[in-house]
């Protein structure tokens, strides 16, 4: 009998992770390491972001620059997302059609791992960061109503903490830490970075310990 096209990319799927080191270690250390509590909410909007890994025999992290005409955070590097509607069952399902939105992700090519502690943002939304698996046979079409640009960066390269500078800056009246990356052109900071230096932090950087499939080791 033949393959289904979601068969087809499970199988492709678990076989770029069986015989990439780097994917597996990452699954490994996410899936036993506990993330740290969320801060206390300030927002109670609810959002949810995708944090697309493409499981490519080198693993990459899909990122979007949003159009530079949208009223929120134009121009800046993003993870799909955006509000959760009412009818979504969940804010991985939030995440899920978000992205299916603006990058033309289908569902049934992701395979969700987990969450991370939840963010507030600026504009008055408490985020919510989904990390999901991507099968590498996905193609993306960006939505150009949303979507400016569409680039993925080495896995190893984001999951770097050397990579995230701090910047403190007063917003409200309160002190505020915020990071600042650069990846070829591509200038990422804010939430992004912030989600991307949390998933760093705890899945450890790769660059520097490895987990084999049968237990950890630093």
């Amino acid at each position: 009998m033949p393959q289904t096209p979601y068969a087809a990319a499970l199988a492709s799927r678990t076989s770029a992770s069986r015989a990439a080191p780097e994917l597996s270690a990452f699954i490994a250390r996410f899936q036993l390491c506990r993330p740290p509590p969320a801060r206390p909410a300030r927002n109670q909007r609810q959002a949810a972001v995708l944090v697309p890994i493409v499981c490519h025999p080198r693993p990459t992290l899909l990122l979007t620059r949003r159009s530079a005409h949208l009223r929120k955070h134009p121009g800046q590097v993003a993870f799909p997302g955006g509000a959760a509607d009412p009818q979504d069952e969940s804010l991985i399902a939030t995440a899920l059609r978000e992205a299916h939105e603006e990058i033309a992700l289908p569902r049934r090519l992701v395979e969700v791992l987990g969450t991370l502690p939840a963010l507030d943002s600026v504009s008055g939304f408490r985020v919510t960061p989904v990390v999901g698996l991507v099968s590498p046979l996905a193609r993306f079409i960006p939505n150009d109503d949303e979507v400016a640009d569409l680039f993925e960066m080495p896995l190893c390269e984001a999951l770097t903490l050397t990579r995230y500078h701090p910047l403190d800056i007063e917003r409200r009246r309160q002190p505020q830490r915020v990071y600042l990356s650069w990846y070829q052109q591509q200038f990422v900071w804010g939430m992004t970075a912030a989600i991307i230096r949390q998933l760093a932090l705890q899945v450890g950087a790769l660059d520097q310990r490895r987990v084999s499939p049968a237990g950890v080791r630093g």
